[in-house]
């Protein structure tokens, strides 16, 4: 491991915060970042249990559907500049990502990398064989028995910091809570203990910070008017210079678009926590109560006081299964009165799926532009607009139901009322996700060498 001075300084870039990200501030980050660690996340709740199903019709499939491109994009310049990766574009398929990985190596003609797989959070095995409830709901998960498509448990730092420690360059992993894949590095280049909580809950608040990578830059901060971000076409990632105590200076390349001030970290810092005390990790329960945060220069952002208490006894599992199919249509109304024959369109289609038989769990009639976010009372208020687009959506039990919802909508058309032009249809599976918590005792994470 790399030796414990507190004049060092390790350097991680956030290369994506969610699995559709832009490619583009990776690279940049790779090539002017002087990065130690490039970290993706990517994976959200549901999409792995997406990349199950890929999986179960490919079994060489399953990974990050851009792991291709975003390897193809960064590797070159991650192995010129000594950069390594740690992603969990695994997603439900560690093991062909990292296969994946080696090939587009091999065609780029690099060579002596070492790839690591970092498996164990696929526990539907387990959770079938169990007596478990769901969190959200109390329901039996057995109940769900031969609707279950995934059940995956967040994975903590250490199979990541083993597999490092032993020399990997890139480590693509399954479900793994997202600030553990930037604490890992941490653990390995600083040799801190794993039951060192003080200084894991501050590593916490360095990768909760760092896990969204542009939300923390400005993107998701940005409000005209209000709170303006320079250059938001050009977005820039954010990069953090980790201190040997866990201490973060939050930045980014300075050519980059976007910003980091206070306010950002600190709306970043609150983002999806539930009790700032007792934030729930693998690796340790992280407390944020004492975090500051203070801007040192122009885009650079100081944040210490993050702490911790050991860690709980389980895991939390996100359970995905099948809930039925959701059908859709919609059509837009312009010009004087397109509220009026908007409002009649929904009318006539709410008549229709009665008179058909269409049998629905739930039914929504919106207007959007006027009343789908926040109901009849809030959208009422203000000059009527000008054109206003009708929206029906159902969830139903078979694709067969919900199809005639679109259906329905699109014969608007012709059967009207007037004016009414746009119209679009979609029917898709619907994968809803709950949580259980499993004893630690039953998830094995480990990492396996794939050649390159």
């Amino acid at each position: 491991m790399a030796a414990t001075s507190h004049a060092r300084v390790v350097r991680l870039g956030a290369g994506a915060g969610y699995s559709g990200d832009r490619i583009e501030p990776a690279v940049e980050l790779a090539e002017h970042g002087a990065l130690d660690y490039l970290v993706f996340e990517c994976l959200a709740e549901r999409t792995i249990a997406i990349a199950q199903q890929a999986r179960r019709k490919d079994p060489e499939l399953g990974y990050d559907p851009l792991l291709t491109a975003r390897m193809n994009a960064v590797l070159p310049i991650a192995v010129r500049n000594g950069v390594r990766i740690v992603s969990n574009m695994g997603a439900a398929n560690p093991r062909a990502a990292a296969r994946e990985t080696a090939r587009i190596a091999q065609a780029l003609g690099i060579t002596g990398l070492k790839i690591a797989a970092v498996t164990g959070d696929d526990v539907l095995d387990v959770v079938r064989q169990g007596d478990f409830h769901f969190e959200e709901s109390g329901e039996s998960v057995a109940s769900f028995h031969d609707r279950l498509v995934s059940a995956n448990a967040y994975l903590g730092a250490a199979p990541i910091a083993e597999a490092l420690a032993a020399g990997a360059d890139i480590i693509l992993t399954g479900r793994v809570a997202d600030p553990s894949l930037f604490t890992a590095p941490l653990i390995h280049e600083f040799g801190w203990n794993m039951d060192d909580w003080a200084t894991l809950g501050q590593a916490t608040v360095v990768g909760h910070l760092l896990e969204c990578a542009g939300q923390v830059t400005g993107g998701y901060f940005a409000d005209p008017g209000f709170r303006n971000v320079p250059n938001l076409a050009r977005l820039g990632f954010p990069i953090g210079e980790v201190s040997a105590d866990g201490s973060v200076s939050i930045t980014k390349v300075p050519h980059a678009g976007g910003c980091v001030t206070e306010a950002t970290c600190k709306e970043q810092l609150l983002y999806e926590i539930h009790d700032p005390q007792r934030y729930l990790q693998p690796d340790v329960v992280a407390d944020f109560t004492q975090v500051r945060v203070i801007e040192e220069a122009h885009d650079r952002v100081r944040v210490t006081g993050g702490r911790g208490t050991p860690r709980t006894d389980t895991l939390k599992v996100s359970v995905a299964y099948v809930d039925g199919f959701i059908g859709e249509g919609q059509i837009s109304y312009g010009g004087p009165g397109a509220v009026e024959r908007a409002r009649l369109a929904l009318d006539i289609v709410r008549e229709r799926l009665e008179l058909s038989g269409v049998e629905t769990r739930e039914l929504r009639f919106d207007l959007i532009g006027l009343n789908a976010l926040h109901g009849e009372k809030a959208g009422a208020r203000g000059a009527e607009p000008y054109e206003v687009r009708a929206r029906v959506v159902a969830r139903t039990a078979s694709a067969e139901h919900a199809e005639q919802i679109g259906n329905e909508v699109e014969t608007l058309y012709t059967n009207g009322p007037a004016g009414g032009g746009g119209a679009t249809k979609a029917t898709r599976e619907v994968l809803a996700v709950q949580s259980i918590l499993l004893p630690r005792t039953h998830v094995s994470p480990s990492f396996e060498w794939v050649e390159a």
